[in-house]
């Protein structure tokens, strides 16, 4: 695979990453309404232009975000035409330089056998993560993809991922402050990825702060992605399984698209998605019940033998891929969680809660809500409770629900 720059593009971007092997650009990079290739930002904008994506965006306002008038969202319509509905021409490109990173990683990802990118980056296992996660080869190619597709989208002034030290300014220097901040874990669930289990990406969207361009570029970095949930403006996740999704939320709903992978689109397969007010699923590794609160386990022993608030008896369903069990849960209800203080507030919490009140349910640290939580180090860890919100309030009731003792498990 190429060498990507981590704080900047190549001169090559990164489509060579697909045509080292795997398909080619016009089937995965391409679609009907944009070309993906590394053209200069200005060529871009009038590709817009040309193909009338600007026409379909009513403007009736042009806030800093969101427009105020939104039609509605229905199966069959592209990513582009959803984004130009609901957001902006600059959130266009954003989105259209994301979903061409996932459609580059699900191609990677689907060819890990072939091309050898299974097992650690480090064949000794000494590569670890700022967060102490060793790191597999396609979490670094993944964390290569994201930088250069959001340096290359020319709308993101602040990065922040979950691989990489410290958030860092992408944009030039002297140009214009570009609107954006994106905060992202490039491949969760990496621990599945030798045995073909589902994985995924997770974003989250900011405004970038005005105000502290007489600070250093580190500090802008850190200021910017250390944003409270309540400020996000659109965040999502895409799917690795059976089939490559992308849900996301720009304030205005949750909407499901799947990837054609004929036509290289997105297009709606689950428009305004709703999750259950109650589920019956719960999920969590609960080989470790006997390291949890007293809270904690009065709770999954009630709704398993059909003692809790709805007198079913709950089924178990653990991936240990926070995307893919979120996702099971956001369709059929429930509730998805780790009580440990293990998953970042900044790159997974923050986002799939944000995803998950858009969609009528919950996400809270067993007390509080998550997108309430002011982030104190881009790295912090906290529990995570996500799902319907009849049955995170029911868990919450039980007090005593995070783990705080943490002894530690070597998988």
């Amino acid at each position: 695979a190429a060498v990507i720059n981590k704080r900047g593009p190549t001169s090559q971007g990164y489509l060579p990453l697909l045509s080292k092997s795997g398909p080619t650009p016009s089937v995965v990079g391409c679609s009907a309404h944009f070309h993906f290739g590394p053209k200069p930002i200005g060529q871009r904008k009038d590709m817009v232009s040309r193909q009338g994506i600007a026409r379909k965006i009513k403007m009736a306002s042009l806030g800093r975000h969101t427009l105020s008038v939104m039609s509605a969202v229905q199966k069959g319509m592209t990513l582009t035409q959803l984004v130009g509905e609901q957001a902006n021409p600059e959130m266009v490109l954003l989105m259209n330089q994301i979903a061409l990173a996932t459609k580059v990683i699900a191609s990677k990802i689907a060819r890990a056998g072939i091309d050898d990118l299974y097992g650690l980056q480090d064949a000794s296992g000494g590569t670890t993560n700022t967060s102490g996660d060793k790191q597999k080869k396609l979490d670094v190619l993944s964390n290569d993809i994201m930088v250069d597709a959001l340096t290359q989208s020319g709308q993101v002034h602040v990065q922040a991922s979950e691989e990489d030290d410290a958030p860092f300014v992408c944009s030039k220097s002297g140009d214009p402050q570009p609107r954006y901040v994106v905060v992202y874990d490039p491949l969760d669930g990496s621990r599945n990825i030798d045995c073909n289990v589902a994985t995924g990406t997770i974003f989250g969207i900011y405004e970038a702060l005005e105000g502290i361009s007489g600070l250093s570029p580190e500090e802008q970095a850190m200021r910017n992605a250390l944003q409270k949930g309540t400020a996000l403006v659109a965040a999502g996740y895409a799917l690795y399984s059976s089939a490559t999704m992308l849900v996301v939320t720009f304030g205005q709903g949750t909407h499901g698209f799947t990837l054609d992978p004929a036509l290289g689109e997105y297009v709606v397969t689950h428009p305004n998605m709703k999750i259950p007010k109650r589920g019956q699923i719960y999920s969590v590794n609960d080989a470790r019940y006997h390291d949890w609160p007293e809270g904690l386990r009065n709770y999954i022993d009630a709704i398993r033998q059909g003692r809790g608030q709805s007198p079913k008896q709950y089924s178990a369903r653990y991936i240990c891929s926070l995307v893919g069990d979120f996702h099971r849960t956001l369709l059929y209800g429930g509730v998805a969680m780790n009580p440990r203080s293990h998953l970042r507030l900044v790159y997974e919490a923050n986002p799939l809660a944000y995803v998950a009140e858009q969609a009528g349910g919950e996400g809270s640290d067993g007390k509080r809500r998550i997108l309430d939580i002011s982030p104190e180090a881009v790295h912090q860890r906290l529990p995570l409770f996500l799902g319907s919100p009849d049955d995170v309030k029911e868990l919450e009731s039980y007090g005593d629900v995070q783990q705080l003792v943490n002894p530690g498990y070597e998988v």
